[in-house]
């Protein structure tokens, strides 16, 4: 029997060798799946400079967190197209579905009022178009927002996500009950006018909890309330009057 060149045996073991480092160097298979979304460039920060200084840090809110939240969420990403060029005024503005984002003013000193830390579990019944709910994700890691309009609901969530909020929890629901599942809630906030307090959302309120809510009849003025817990007594404050709009719900 013959044996193999020697040069040959060489070429072979060299092959194999090449083979096993491609092999282990290779990158492994790409999967399909979603694209990560990006977030929209951010072209009007000296806009939402402007909003703050003089809309809102010029009206009185002081609290440098809030003030801070207010100045990094843009708005605009927020808005409808249609409505684009108006974002940073200092009125509310349709999202559709008869709603509205609220006046940054108005989000400002409610969620200042919410007095946030930390760390803290934060209940938005009327998610929108989302710019409360990402206010709020700059103040704590635990955001939960209920969207009774389910259009709405979808959208707040992919805007949410675009932005890179993935860790508030929406989901499209009746907010008049609240969400028990994640009870009890440090800060309750109401973004849409019931003509009384839900008592679910009372319930659900931690001790030491607080809740920002506009109470009134529909289609007029309602009082802006701030209601503290301290264990089974709720204590009121009457920020003042707001216009919003009614806290819609499921049919009984």
């Amino acid at each position: 029997m013959k044996r193999p060149i020697p040069w040959i045996i060489a070429v072979v073991l060299l092959a194999l060798v090449a083979g096993v480092f491609v092999m282990r160097t290779a990158p492994p298979p790409r999967t399909l799946s979603s694209p990560t979304p990006t977030p929209l460039p951010d072209d009007r920060v000296e806009e939402r400079q402007r909003m703050v200084d003089r809309q809102i840090r010029a009206r009185g809110v002081t609290d440098t967190r809030v003030l801070a939240a207010m100045e990094k969420v843009p708005r605009h990403a927020f808005v409808p197209s249609d409505v684009l060029d108006q974002a940073y005024n200092d009125y509310p503005l349709p999202i559709g579905y008869g709603q509205t984002i609220s006046q940054p003013y108005i989000v400002a000193v409610m969620t200042e009022l919410l007095k946030l830390k930390p760390g803290e579990k934060a209940l938005e019944i009327g998610t929108g178009s989302g710019y409360q709910a990402a206010i709020l994700a700059e103040l704590t890691d635990k955001v939960y927002s209920i969207e009774i309009i389910p259009q709405l609901a979808e959208r707040a969530r992919a805007t949410l996500d675009r932005m890179g909020y993935h860790y508030v929890v929406t989901k499209h629901a009746d907010g008049y009950w609240g969400w028990k599942e994640h009870a009890p809630f440090d800060a309750i906030i109401v973004t849409a006018a019931p003509d009384h307090v839900p008592q679910p959302l009372l319930e659900q309120l931690a001790d030491g909890g607080r809740m920002v809510i506009p109470v009134g009849p529909p289609g007029g003025y309602q009082s802006l309330w701030l209601i503290t817990r301290e264990g089974d007594e709720y204590h009121n404050f009457n920020w003042g009057g707001v216009a919003f709009v009614p806290l819609t719900r499921l049919e009984q």
